[in-house]
């Protein structure tokens, strides 16, 4: 692993909730908060609060948000009542369609459609951008409790696995298993195993970005799901509870909403200077 990272942090109010879910597009990063009926957005330059958006009828329980830059909107997923709520970034007008239980992260993908993770019914679906079905993905029984999941160039996903020990897969889109790393796989001595893998990132390089939530830290892992390392944060954050992660290639950033104590939202800085060696 060559380079190192700069961070700052999103300015927040105090006593705010815990972060859920972040994503960004083109100058805004938007957060959402646990127990929260409304969208943080945030000036990308200067990471200044511009204003807060009110999403009507989603409950307190949001755990997912994307943006899709097609379509000019924000997804998120209410994890109490089984939804998608769709915002219309130029309009703030929304629209709301049921999806299988327990949503939890989204991506969009090369499509320009919608991936919802649903943990308790163990499957993927992909919706168009007008609440459309166009795909639904069933996991097998040994790659179970998805949180999120994000469409390779390959045509595969990505999917990481909410349990401890954690677990990330490479699943066909009829839900097949291509290869994971989890506890039986050779490398995880060297980093030990992850704690309730929760969101996931990938870079143009191809590695998978994991956040490793209850060990507080973020995992870097290979395209072949066959080796490990730790994603260098600086010594003076003391992440805590990882639990969203939005990279946004543009800017050179890594955005990383905590859970933890102290509900901050990490920017990292300079990420092209970070490169993963991979040993055979």
């Amino acid at each position: 692993m060559t380079g190192m990272t700069s961070w700052s942090a999103l300015t927040v109010t105090p006593g705010d909730t815990a972060v859920s879910a972040v994503t960004s597009l083109d100058d805004r990063v938007y957060v959402v908060r646990y127990n929260s009926k409304e969208v943080e957005i945030y000036d990308a330059a200067t990471l200044a609060l511009v204003r807060r958006l009110p999403v009507p009828g989603i409950s307190h329980r949001a755990l997912g948000i994307a943006a899709c830059p097609r379509n000019k909107c924000l997804y998120l997923s209410d994890w109490s009542d089984p939804s998608i709520h769709r915002v219309d970034l130029a309009t703030d007008a929304t629209k709301k369609w049921p999806v299988a239980k327990r949503p939890r992260g989204l991506s969009v993908n090369r499509d320009h459609n919608l991936l919802v993770a649903c943990s308790d019914d163990e499957k993927l679906q992909e919706y168009t951008t007008d609440g459309r079905l166009v795909r639904e993905i069933c996991l097998k029984a040994d790659v179970g409790s998805p949180w999120h999941a994000i469409q390779l160039s390959t045509g595969d996903y990505v999917v990481s696995h909410c349990e401890s020990p954690g677990v990330v897969s490479v699943v066909e889109v009829d839900g097949g298993l291509l290869c994971s790393y989890g506890p039986s796989s050779s490398s995880s001595s060297d980093v030990g195993p992850m704690k309730y893998a929760r969101s996931l990132a990938v870079t143009k390089h191809g590695d998978i970005l994991v956040a490793d939530a209850v060990n507080n830290r973020i995992l870097a892992i290979n395209s072949s799901l066959t080796r490990a390392q730790l994603f260098p944060i600086p010594a003076d954050i003391e992440l805590q509870y990882p639990c969203a992660l939005c990279l946004d290639e543009t800017r050179d950033r890594l955005y990383v909403s905590e859970w933890g104590a102290k509900r901050r939202v990490i920017v990292l800085n300079n990420l092209s200077s970070v490169r993963f060696i991979w040993k055979p």
